[in-house]
């Protein structure tokens, strides 16, 4: 049983199947909890990916829902690699729970859009950026607390630029004459946001200072996250205001979403259009 720092996608898709079986089959939760021996509460669990796959477990679901030997052998064949811990993992220390879950669709994720009202989005943030900022949002935040939050931050930076996932973000031109950090700090994240121009699978939009409202005008930090499975389906990650996150799976909400974003994607700037102060527009869309 892999210890619990958020399941993985791969976690995600063997439970998700698993529901899908059951529910196939008409078994009720009552049903399948009666020949683990156990809880309903336990094969919701199991079907929500909230706690491992245990092999003796799912091998008796499968039989009392039937599943024919062809499609159950992927799914035993697949709990050694689900049970494993995310490359996360190591950086729980410095997590919310709500992060260990974000990172775990996010690492497997081939499109990311992100929008942030303030600042400039966390994915795109130089080291010196994203340390002035917490020190300004958490100053009684412990020294070494910081510095692994930034490890991993430049981690999933990383990662997402190495498997060539496509990262697509907007904010508004207010985020560039914020000063975090000072002088220095701004013309560094300013020169990374220029060199954007030249990746293949990023893409950044400036919303100008004097542009009319829009259809993210007052929206909280959102990202939306794309991952090729259907298992899983697309998550929108909602920071909204006191501290809390809403992870959203309802297809319909995501949806909304995903066509309010749309909207200001459109009205804004294309990318390769001029910045404020001389700076350029980037990506690749």
């Amino acid at each position: 049983m892999r210890p619990r720092s958020g399941p993985t996608v791969e976690h995600r898709v063997l439970a998700a199947r698993l529901r899908m079986f059951r529910e196939r089959a008409g078994v009720s939760l009552q049903a399948a909890a009666v020949a683990l021996g156990a809880h309903p509460a336990t094969v919701r669990r199991i079907e929500r990916a909230e706690t491992g796959l245990d092999a003796h477990q799912v091998r008796v679901l499968l039989e009392r829902y039937a599943v024919p030997a062809e499609e159950a052998e992927p799914i035993m064949t697949g709990l050694t690699a689900a049970n494993l811990p995310g490359w996360w993992h190591r950086w729980r220390d410095a997590m919310e729970p709500w992060q260990q879950e974000v990172i775990g669709i996010e690492s497997s994720a081939t499109l990311i859009r992100t929008w942030h009202p303030a600042l400039i989005p966390e994915l795109l943030r130089t080291p010196a950026y994203e340390a002035a900022l917490r020190q300004a949002l958490t100053p009684g935040s412990p020294p070494r607390h910081d510095h692994r939050h930034l490890e991993l931050l430049e981690e999933r930076q990383r990662r997402i630029e190495e498997r060539g996932a496509a990262l697509w973000a907007l904010f508004p031109a207010a985020a560039l004459h914020t000063r975090v950090g000072g002088p220095a700090v701004m013309a560094g994240q300013r020169a990374v946001l220029e060199e954007a121009a030249h990746r293949k699978h990023l893409t950044v939009q400036v919303m100008p200072l004097d542009f009319p409202p829009h259809p993210m005008t007052g929206v909280p930090p959102l990202h939306l996250l794309r991952v090729p499975a259907p298992e899983v389906g697309d998550r929108a990650v909602l920071e909204t205001p006191g501290a809390r996150v809403d992870i959203i799976d309802e297809p319909a909400v995501v949806m909304d979403y995903r066509i309010r974003l749309d909207g200001a994607c459109a009205a804004a700037p294309h990318p390769g259009s001029p910045l404020p102060d001389g700076a350029t527009h980037a990506g690749n869309p």
